[in-house]
């Protein structure tokens, strides 16, 4: 079975109000504000990154998820076909990934909540570098949700979390390598 991702993400500046939007249009809270980190492999010479693929390792409070995300199609939402299976050891499955010839090459890390109305998912992430809310399922469903919740096409972004991040560093002029709570600080 192929799974397609469709999402889009915005930008949020209230949290509290989105968190009341969201409760207004009919969301419930699926998840607490969770703590997360990603890891992105590569093998060498960024095979992956070449062919705008993504191999992610990511604990999610005490959850590891591996997933794999093809190529994405960015139009006015983002879709892409994305596989991903629970792990239950996530130092096991880095060390495997090494042994086969991946390398981690970029890490990033928010917290999440998740909600959703039975249709689709909004997830409200405070990342390193802002706010940010991702908006997932069908995509006439996404503009509807966007549409409710104050969101105007134009502030729609398709790009992923390492591309927010390098646009950020150009922006900054940081020297953070990764986009961790902890790099970021460490060069403010």
């Amino acid at each position: 079975m192929v799974n397609k991702e469709i999402e889009i993400k915005f930008r949020v500046e209230d949290l509290r109000a989105l968190t009341r939007a969201l409760r207004a249009a009919g969301f419930r809270l699926v998840t607490r504000r969770t703590h997360e980190m990603n890891t992105l492999y590569d093998l060498p010479g960024q095979r992956l990154r070449k062919r705008g693929e993504l191999l992610r390792l990511r604990k999610y409070g005490s959850e590891w998820v591996l997933t794999h995300k093809g190529k994405g199609k960015a139009g006015r939402h983002k879709t892409r076909v994305e596989f991903q299976t629970s792990v239950a050891d996530g130092a096991k499955m880095d060390s495997i990934l090494r042994a086969l010839g991946f390398s981690p090459t970029f890490r990033y890390e928010k917290f999440r909540a998740e909600w959703s109305d039975g249709k689709g998912h909004v997830v409200v992430d405070e990342t390193p570098i802002g706010n940010l809310g991702e908006i997932e399922g069908p995509s006439r469903w996404i503009d509807q949700i966007a549409r409710r919740l104050g969101i105007a096409r134009a502030d729609y972004i398709t790009q992923s979390y390492a591309e927010l991040f390098f646009e950020w560093k150009r922006r900054t002029g940081s020297p953070a390598k990764d986009m961790t709570f902890a790099a970021i600080r460490r060069h403010r």
